[in-house]
């Protein structure tokens, strides 16, 4: 068919009017492969297991010097976030053509980012809470939360870099090539800075700059450039990028484990942010066939449309199924193999069928949160200043910035109050003095009282 080779048009509605939005099946199928290897990952690190001291919930790949090469192909947030890009791009320029604003497009992106993440936090926040009242150990019930909260940096660090879109993509319309230089000059400094004074909270700084230029190789997937290259010149940039890779990690100052360089950030990921863009352009003729072959676009599309609920619900599942191993080692003895024991590997397989089985219905029942409520799409957007625009992302951000510091506990009171401000709007503050004034109490209640010293 004409379309295996070219972009692809969905087409939604909205206030009675149709928007053509660009899409392409690769790009759309790669983002589901991603996410089925970020469940595959977190669920074999689950390991579970009773100790002298009691249960044991910990990272059962962490610290283990094998997984390092692995993790150079399991280390997919680099094309995660290019695939962002590319959509991101087509999107914005889509809606911009038809005369809405950047604030528009921020709203929109924060209405679709942030109502399943309230969801989440309001849920598993009650959930814990529940578990500790039940006489739960705190120290449990604080890995468990902990373990939980660990994947939502990727949301805070998304609502970020998609709130700049319209900026970002603005710089590279004007300045293709010097706009992905400025931005690797400031990733470099960054790493040069933390690897030679030791200011290990400088490297943060990177959660913004290294995803921005990992974002900007996306929008040069988007906008064309990477079709006018060979495939010699697609080999030799994803060759040269893992030969940079092997540098920079056996010779050079990072380490090997591609998961150890997320936490900061460094430049080892966006060389393989590079690597990983030339080998996913050279395969996109074979996934659009194959998409195309296995009559998969609506199972791509459906997922698609879910994805965010999976990458938000799929550890909580795992966690929740940990404890439950837990409880049947307790009652009926269910045998729970020590992590990284022959019989742990022989009962993986069995883990990751059943732990994609329970995913499955808890998708099914939140992804309404993502999707939104029938005849949303409906609704003309309420017009935002730039101001409170950026007041809300900021909201959304500092809302998950609070869950991955202070966790699930009372703290999650103040993450669910910024989330709602990001969600509803600060526009609307004014309506809700009452309701903050009732929070405020709430949170005062909550946290113990100590002499000033």
């Amino acid at each position: 068919m004409a379309t295996t080779h070219t972009l692809q048009a969905r087409h939604a509605t909205s206030d009675g009017t149709r928007t053509r939005v660009a899409r392409d099946s690769s790009v759309d199928a790669i983002r589901i492969v991603l996410l089925v290897v970020v469940f595959a990952l977190h669920a074999m690190m689950c390991g579970v297991s009773v100790g002298a001291a009691g249960p044991v919930l910990e990272n059962a790949l962490e610290g283990q010097a094998w997984f390092a090469p692995i993790s150079w192909v399991v280390q997919i947030m680099p094309l995660f976030f290019i695939a962002g890009g590319f959509s991101s791009f087509h999107h914005w320029r889509s809606m911009r053509s038809r005369g809405a604003t950047a604030s528009d497009y921020v709203r929109a992106r924060l209405d679709r980012l942030v109502r399943p993440a309230l969801a989440l936090v309001v849920v598993v926040s009650a959930g814990l809470a529940a578990l500790a009242v039940a006489g739960l150990p705190a120290e449990l019930v604080a890995t468990a939360g902990f373990r939980i909260g660990q994947p939502l940096w990727f949301l805070g660090v998304y609502i970020a870099i998609s709130a700049l879109v319209p900026v970002m993509v603005r710089a590279h319309e004007r300045a293709r090539l010097l706009t992905p230089v400025v931005l690797l000059a400031a990733v470099v400094a960054v790493d040069i800075t933390r690897l030679t004074t030791g200011a290990e909270p400088i490297g943060f700084l990177n959660l913004l700059l290294v995803w921005l230029l990992v974002q900007q190789l996306g929008f040069h997937l988007a906008d064309g450039g990477l079709d006018r290259l060979s495939r010699g010149a697609l080999w030799g940039t994803a060759g040269g990028a893992l030969a940079l890779l092997v540098t920079l990690t056996v010779a050079g100052p990072y380490p090997p484990d591609m998961f150890v360089n997320l936490n900061p950030p460094t430049m080892t990921l966006v060389v393989l942010g590079v690597a990983q863009l030339a080998l996913f352009q050279l395969a996109r003729p074979r996934i659009r066939a194959f998409v195309e072959r296995a009559d998969a676009s609506r199972l791509v599309a459906a997922v698609g449309e879910r994805a965010m609920t999976v990458y938000l619900w799929h550890m909580p599942v795992l966690v929740a199924l940990a404890g439950l191993s837990l409880v049947a080692n307790a009652t009926i003895a269910l045998p729970l193999p020590g992590p990284l024991s022959l019989e742990w590997w022989v009962t993986r397989p069995v883990w990751l069928v059943v732990a994609a089985a329970a995913v499955v219905p808890v998708v099914l029942v939140f992804a309404r949160f993502e999707r939104g409520r029938r005849g949303d799409s409906g609704r003309a957007p309420a017009a935002t200043s730039p101001a409170s625009t950026a007041v809300d992302a900021i909201c959304g951000v500092a809302g998950i910035a609070v869950l991955l510091v202070a966790g699930f506990g009372p703290p999650a009171l103040i993450a669910i109050a910024l989330l709602t401000v990001a969600l509803v709007g600060s526009r609307h503050l004014h309506s809700w003095r009452p309701q903050l004034r009732r929070l405020g109490a709430m949170l005062a209640l909550s946290t113990p009282s100590r002499p000033i010293s």
